[in-house]
């Protein structure tokens, strides 16, 4: 990893905040991030799941995928299995970039506007979104125009309490349901608002300039139920929560039915099959996947991380590997996802990984294992 002080790695509009706020700066997706605040990251994850958490996520990439010689829905239907033109004014879906094989170039937001225009606004992750966006613009060509927006910057407010702060400062958030997004103002502040997050918690990914980040951002957390969260408690906190990380749990080897994301194929795009890998994630829906994402519970309190082999406990053959493991606060034990061979993926199944060259014993779960506290409205 490079050093946090290398002069390479960029800053969000948040970076003198953090460093204000004592954070543990280290490098993430060529930015300079906070890991953690003085607090530690086991107090910001149980004050998320408690109170409201403020997270900085400047890092992703944002854009405008604009209409050309086709709908923007329309054309981007080429590259996602999701039923794009289907979403309604106002609404945003989670669907996933595919190669041609069926692999998973990024897991990303679509948002339709509520003013039912022809644009559609994406938020892709940090660390593909150079990618992505090379990847949209060419496949699309002149068919629809994507224009990233360099000039925002973009935070989550999580947790239980989410809503009872930003609703002080914009009372029509209370009304939003989950996995529906708006403009609106935010104290004064033009923003482009959805009920959404990667937490498992109820709570809303707020899009605002960049010049106003600092200034709303100190007006949320100056509000008695909000502290600054970093990217630790944030990985914590999404893999209690069952949700993937992409370079870990997705990649582009991996289909979505192996990851146990058949649910983001529309019904309609399963019947047409024009999206990229059809033939292999039509059969495996079909057939069923060679290999599978499932949950694991490791036996005592040492946690199980990423890359640990998973073995047959009976003859010790490789089977499947963890992409994310750690400790759970709120569950109070180790937990992992990983993959692994089907006929091992049954719940109670029990399999071994292969920690430090000694076999640890796990029970296979379905995630999540925490509940989820999205809300529709409230």
């Amino acid at each position: 990893m490079a050093d946090p002080s290398d002069v390479n790695l960029k800053h969000t509009p948040l970076h003198a905040l953090h460093v204000e706020l004592g954070a543990k700066m280290v490098p993430f997706a060529g930015y300079e991030m906070p890991v953690q605040y003085p607090s530690g990251i086991v107090t910001e994850h149980n004050h998320t799941r408690a109170h409201a958490g403020l997270f900085d996520v400047s890092h992703m990439g944002q854009a405008f995928l604009r209409a050309g010689t086709q709908a923007a829905d329309k054309a981007i239907e080429c590259l996602v299995p999701g039923d794009i033109q289907a979403l309604k004014p106002g609404r945003l879906r989670y669907t996933l970039l595919l190669n041609a094989e069926g692999g998973i170039i990024d897991d990303f937001m679509v948002t339709r506007p509520a003013d039912g225009g022809d644009d559609l606004f994406l938020v892709v992750n940090a660390a593909r979104k150079d990618v992505d966006f090379a990847t949209i613009a060419d496949k699309l060509g002149g068919t629809a125009g994507l224009e990233p927006l360099t000039d925002r910057a973009l935070f989550a407010l999580q947790g239980p309490e989410a809503v009872q702060v930003l609703r002080r400062l914009a009372p029509d958030c209370a009304g939003m349901a989950f996995m529906s997004g708006a403009a609106m103002r935010i104290d004064g502040v033009d923003a482009l608002v959805s009920r959404s997050g990667y937490t498992g918690e109820d709570g809303f990914e707020i899009s605002v300039p960049a010049t106003e980040a600092e200034g709303l951002c100190r007006k949320l957390l100056s509000q008695p139920e909000v502290k600054p969260i970093g990217l630790g408690a944030r990985d914590t906190l999404r893999l209690e929560a069952g949700l993937c990380l992409y370079g870990h749990d997705l990649d582009e080897t991996t289909t979505p039915v192996e990851a146990g994301l058949a649910w983001t194929i529309g019904k309609r795009r399963r019947e047409t099959g024009d999206f990229p890998g059809a033939e292999r994630i039509l059969r495996e829906l079909k057939d069923g996947p060679a290999r599978k994402r499932v949950g694991l519970r490791p036996e005592g309190k040492a946690p199980v991380r990423e890359d640990a082999g998973l073995v047959d406990p009976a003859d010790g053959r490789a089977i499947g590997n963890v992409t994310s493991g750690g400790y759970g606060p709120t569950v109070g034990a180790p937990i992992a996802m990983g993959y692994v061979e089907t006929a091992y993926a049954a719940p109670d199944t029990e399999v071994h990984a292969m920690v430090r060259g000694k076999a640890r014993p796990c029970r296979v779960v379905k995630p999540p294992f925490v509940e989820h506290g999205s809300k529709s409205t409230s």
